[in-house]
């Protein structure tokens, strides 16, 4: 409880007397000082009950004594105290009106009261306060500490810390999901703070932000999670009014804990990464058992049931720039992603075992395991916070523009061990046409599903087809006949010559000498069935050019 006004007022050993303010006897007092100086503003701070005996102050001329006690008003000194029967016998009236006039609380002060003794006082007030305060921290320290021990773990810290604050708190992961709110209905209040969240993460840890909410309901306050350059958490409280000392305390030891809890040590990590990366080696070389003695305990349960296979990257070029403000560049954004499955594994009790190649993230997840789901949620938040659409129907993460999201990830169709470098490839195949189509995430059964017609608009295929019918363009540019379209006519027709010269228009015989001409031109037989589909597929990859 912060020391007032009125408690000084109640100290019978102070005798002091109410002349004016009395109805604002209830504000906080930070400190008690004593000057006589005429401007004494530029060494008070706020908060101060300023003890006078107005030695140099003409306390009876009415107009300075309003300039004096409305300026120290608007420094924010909470009160006078004003010395009776030091240099005047009783309380000038001009200075009782002056701060009748500013609301300001004027205490007369006997002169058989030292100043010393109303500064020893309140010093004895803060000092108990602050010890409350540090008390109830450290209280609160170890309430949350046994709870972060517990079997719920952060849940049960955050129902804890929510109690102790008088207000809600919720947890997010490292891709800005909630993953705990306490009470129950923090997890709505909490997912309407994604942008901000998101914002959070962006800058290196630790940090926090202050949100006002737009209702005006609560005062939310955002703490980063982690030791490194990358958040690997948020945590989010919201109070009715700031935070105190006691309260502060609660928060700091809360964001302590949750970053031990969710900082595993350095060693610990390169340990499970090096175990990991010695089962995917021994899968991909086909020796699934080796694999799955080495992986033991820790990644043997993943092998025991279908599991899926992910290859992600993140995009690199123009769109890194994208990428970098989604998650940290290039390493964030794959960081982010490893961090949001295994988070959501952790919650089921799943295994996920990532290893980082170089540019690449190579993950084993359980079939409709949550890590699965998690990766494609993943893709889909990082989608929404560069401005990108997500993709109508199929899997709920997948997106359409995977060069803004900063991501392209491949999909394997469930497997087992003894067929894990056939997912493998899987992954690759489907992770290629992510890149090639600008989706953050493409699954193998949609590559199997899908044409080949959108690979061609590759830039190395479409500079591959101009070349080989710019001999053809140009011929037709000089006004000496179809070729290009007569050989489209041709090939869709397969070789049919009647069914072709009807669509053109022309006689059978025509068409005969223009491909003859196509021949000669490209120095190509039409015979062979490899030219055919390198021509077909050429101007397929050319169509809507110039000419066409």
């Amino acid at each position: 409880m912060p020391h007032t006004l009125a408690s000084l007022v109640n100290h019978t050993a102070l005798k002091l007397t109410v002349l004016a303010g009395e109805g604002r006897l209830e504000v906080p007092v930070r400190w008690a000082h004593a000057s006589e100086l005429i401007d004494p503003v530029p060494y008070m701070e706020g908060g101060e009950l300023l003890l006078i005996t107005a030695l140099k102050l003409d306390a009876e001329d009415a107009e300075a004594t309003r300039r004096y006690v409305r300026r120290v008003a608007e420094a924010g000194v909470v009160g006078l105290g004003f010395a009776v029967g030091v240099n005047y016998e009783g309380v000038p009236q001009a200075l009782v009106e002056a701060a009748g006039e500013q609301g300001l609380p004027l205490l007369g002060v006997p002169r058989r009261t030292p100043f010393i003794a109303i500064s020893k006082a309140v010093s004895a007030a803060v000092a108990a306060d602050q010890y409350r305060a540090v008390t109830a921290g450290f209280e609160a320290q170890r309430e949350l500490t046994r709870a972060a021990l517990s079997a719920e773990g952060p849940a049960e810290l955050l129902a804890r810390l929510a109690a102790h604050l008088d207000g809600w708190a919720a947890l997010y992961d490292a891709s800005g999901a909630v993953v705990a709110a306490a009470p129950d209905w923090a997890a709505r209040r909490a997912a309407r703070l994604a942008d901000d969240v998101g914002r959070l993460r962006e800058r290196p840890a630790p940090a926090s932000s202050v949100v006002s909410d737009t209702d005006g309901d609560d005062r939310v306050e955002l703490q980063s999670l982690g030791t490194g350059r990358r958040a690997r958490g948020v945590l989010a409280v919201g109070t009715g009014a700031p935070l105190g000392t006691a309260e502060r305390y609660a928060v700091h030891s809360a964001v302590a804990l949750l970053t031990l809890t969710t900082e595993r040590s350095r060693a610990l990590q390169d340990a499970e990464q090096r175990l990991g990366a010695a089962v995917l080696k021994m899968l991909l070389a086909g020796e699934p058992d080796h694999a799955r003695a080495v992986a033991g305990r820790l990644y043997g349960g993943l092998l025991d049931a279908p599991f899926r296979m992910v290859v992600a990257e993140a995009v690199a070029g123009e769109e890194q720039g994208s990428a970098a403000a989604a998650g940290g560049g290039a390493s964030g954004v794959l960081d982010g992603l490893a961090d949001a499955m295994d988070s959501a594994a952790a919650r089921t009790g799943e295994a996920v075992l990532a290893v980082p190649d170089g540019g690449r993230l190579i993950v084993l997840v359980a079939n409709g395991g949550a890590a699965a789901d998690a990766c494609a949620a993943y893709a889909a938040a990082v989608e929404a916070r560069t401005g990108g659409q997500p993709r109508s129907g199929g899997r709920a993460g997948r997106a359409e523009a995977g060069h803004a999201a900063g991501v392209a990830i491949g999909l394997s169709a469930p497997t087992g061990p003894m067929a894990a470098a056939n997912a493998y490839r899987q992954a690759e195949q489907a992770l290629s046409v992510a890149r090639r189509r600008g989706r953050a995430l493409v699954e193998h059964e949609d590559v199997a599903a899908g044409s080949v017609l959108p690979l061609l608009a590759d830039d190395a295929v479409r500079a591959f087809a101009d070349g080989l019918l710019r001999a053809l363009r140009e011929h037709d540019a000089r006004g000496r006949g179809d070729l290009v379209a007569s050989l489209r006519a041709w090939l869709a027709r397969h070789g049919q010559w009647d069914a072709a010269a009807a669509d053109l228009g022309v006689h059978r015989h025509t068409l005969r000498y223009r491909m003859r001409r196509v021949e000669e031109i490209l120095g190509r037989s039409l015979d062979d069935a490899d030219v055919r589909m390198e021509l077909w597929l050429a101007l397929k990859a050319t169509s809507g050019a110039p000419g066409e």
